[in-house]
């Protein structure tokens, strides 16, 4: 029997696999945990030791959306009946709704501000990362490391001078300068990455379609974007991931009308202290849109770079 010097043995094989799986377990352990802590009551949540095995419980999800009130007098004793369930769920510990949560209106800024300064930040940062791959400009490498070198200073150093531009523009707590803000911070980023991967393009192929009749756009548009996609998804993911979990700028540039889930996931206070289960299930929540994002984009992160190569 011949044997591969360079094919793994079938030992070799297995040892692999169990290294893999238990980097995996590891690494979701604390997902795992979070969205278990989601579905546990308050006293389970905060147990000692931590319980593993606990009864199912929606108190998290019911308190995240929902703002409450202690019953007081002859209000406590009232039948539950014919309540709704999710008032059961409050009455039990003698509470009452008083009106929704500003969880939703937060989780919704999250929505627009993430995406729509991720939208800008590729749409501009492919943009110029064409212009830097296939027209001569002076001082181009200069000029990218100068772009790169902005991601490379710490939001704290120009959170003041920030703060008192917008202020003076008109821009705080508003979804227009956060999603401005966001933009420009990841821009730097977009075209640093976008650059690497169109460089990676046979400038042939654009000055094939050229010949064929293409203007410069539609070259652009029909040839290097397909084969470009792999590495603007990717980009993508890494501008969401930042615009979405950023946290020093949602705090001090808006209190209210454009405050994000980060600020506001911490606030949440129970009674007697925090309410780890509504905690818990913000977190829980607050991660699926980045999750179903990745997924979504899952196909073209696997495409190869020549994808679209020939011109159909």
């Amino acid at each position: 029997m011949n044997y591969s010097v360079t094919a793994p043995s079938g030992r070799q094989k297995w040892i692999a696999g169990i290294l893999v799986i238990g980097y995996a377990l590891i690494t979701l352990l604390p997902l795992i945990w979070i969205v278990a802590t989601g579905f546990k009551s308050s006293t389970d949540a905060i147990a000692y030791p931590p319980k593993i095995i606990f009864d199912p419980s929606v108190e998290g999800y019911v308190n995240l959306f929902t703002t409450q009130t202690r019953l007081i007098g002859d209000a406590a004793t009232e039948s539950t009946e014919n309540l709704p369930w999710y008032e059961q769920v409050v009455r039990e510990k003698g509470m009452t709704i008083v009106g929704p949560s500003r969880f939703a209106e937060r989780f919704f800024n999250s929505m627009i501000i993430g995406f729509g300064s991720t939208f800008f930040a590729i749409v501009l940062g492919t943009i110029a990362a064409y212009a830097f791959s296939r027209f001569r400009i002076p001082l181009k490498d200069d000029l990218l490391f100068f772009i790169l070198s902005t991601r490379m200073m710490p939001p704290i150093a120009v959170a003041i001078p920030i703060f008192l531009m917008f202020r003076y523009l008109g821009l705080n707590d508003t979804h227009a300068g956060m999603i401005l803000l966001y933009t420009a911070v990841n821009l730097s980023l977009s075209v640093w990455l976008i650059n690497g991967f169109i460089d990676e393009i046979p400038v042939e192929y654009e000055e094939a379609a050229l010949i064929d009749g293409y203007t410069r756009f539609q070259a652009f548009y029909k040839v290097v974007l397909p084969q470009a996609s792999t590495g603007i998804a990717s980009t993508a993911v890494f501008c969401l991931i930042f615009a979405w979990n950023e946290y020093a700028f949602a705090v001090l540039l808006t209190s209210g009308t454009a405050q994000t889930a980060p600020p506001f996931i911490p606030t949440i206070i129970g009674v007697g202290g925090q309410d780890w289960p509504a905690v818990a299930a913000g977190a829980t929540l607050f991660l699926l849109p980045v999750m179903v994002f990745t997924i979504l984009l899952r196909k073209h992160l696997l495409r190869g770079i020549t994808f679209g190569a020939v011109r159909k």
